[in-house]
């Protein structure tokens, strides 16, 4: 994303820059407004709340959401921008949205004292792949007739990849999904003219940019989401490289074994076969265990923990912990 330093503006698809939209009230109204379908005005309160979601006991998870937000009428809603594929992302907003909401009582507390809680998805990948619409609402519903069990629990999310062709008189969610997919200032700029609250979002966008502080902060961020891109493409490469030099290698002897007993020719066509079929296997699953071993090893050196590597790269947290463990034991090994 070659930006001029003259032109440069943060883009919100990058959480540091999101979270930051998020710390002004009337972004926050304008697109709390949105989700709920209502009127801006009749928001009329949006107070942040800390964004770790402490456990409940020693061992449990400790949940870190982009912006958690209360509102009046004491309805939670947790927002939160990934951009990076995460395998596990159903998983991980049930986690932290049974976590919002059973914390909200106390020791001793009456269950009528809970309030709707929301947790919403904005994702720059594709996370229904049997459908082509960019937004969903989920909640509680009985699976036969349809009807609507409880709001008191709702996912929305947000695919800004199916995002259609821009439409004349685009409101709503559509509109605000459309600013957090921009790519330019003239892009932020003209969308800015179409909504009063888009257009603080934009002077938002605006004054983060021109700090310095907060650029570094936020370049720093789009490196490391760079980094992990590039370090997932490369131990995939390698590992393809290594399973099928493997598999040839397997399915040439299998091959030849054959060709003594079917014919020669026969065999070596069948151990081909069966080598590049196996080498892609064997090359996907390496591809894969390289991935995770050299992600792992590199931001543990960063002094990131394992729920943290987990939680970024969309892995089992139970896994990277074992995987970390290895790590740790093998360094131990050699000093």
């Amino acid at each position: 994303m070659a930006q001029s330093n003259d032109n440069f503006i943060m883009l919100p698809t990058v959480d540091f820059c999101f979270k930051e939209l998020m710390q002004n009230e009337n972004v926050r109204k304008g697109f709390i407004a949105a989700l709920l379908g209502r009127e801006p005005d009749e928001i009329k309160k949006t107070t942040l709340l800390p964004t770790g979601l402490l456990p409940e006991y020693e061992d449990d998870k400790l949940g870190v959401l982009d912006a958690a937000v209360l509102l009046e009428d004491g309805t939670q809603i947790d927002l939160e921008m990934q951009v990076i594929y995460f395998a596990y992302w159903t998983n991980r907003v049930l986690f932290y949205l049974s976590r919002m909401y059973s914390g909200q009582l106390k020791k001793g507390d009456s269950y009528n004292k809970l309030k709707k809680c929301i947790h919403v998805s904005i994702l720059n990948f594709i996370h229904f792949t049997e459908d082509k619409k960019c937004y969903h609402k989920i909640s509680f519903c009985d699976t036969k007739t349809g009807i609507p069990y409880t709001d008191l629990m709702e996912l929305h999310i947000l695919e800004l990849k199916k995002l259609p062709e821009k439409a004349l008189n685009e409101e709503g969610v559509i509109r605000w999904m459309r600013f957090f997919s921009g790519k330019t200032r003239e892009e932020f700029k003209k969308m800015a003219e179409t909504d009063k609250y888009i257009q603080e979002a934009f002077g938002e966008l605006e004054k983060l940019s021109a700090d310095e502080r907060k650029r570094l902060e936020y370049e720093a961020r789009e490196k490391a989401m760079r980094d992990y891109n590039c370090l997932m493409d490369s131990a995939k490469e390698l590992g393809l490289e290594q399973g099928l030099q493997q598999g040839l290698e397997q399915g040439l002897e299998q091959g030849l074994q054959q060709g003594l007993e079917q014919g020669l020719e026969q065999g070596l066509e069948q151990g081909l076969q069966q080598g590049l079929e196996q080498g892609l296997e064997q090359g996907l699953q390496q591809g894969s265990e390289l991935k995770l071993k050299e992600i792992t090893e590199k931001m543990l050196n960063r002094g990131m923990s394992p729920h943290e590597i987990a939680d970024m790269i969309g892995e089992d947290p139970d896994s990277i912990q074992i995987l970390a463990d290895k790590i740790q034991k093998s360094r131990g090994n050699r000093s």
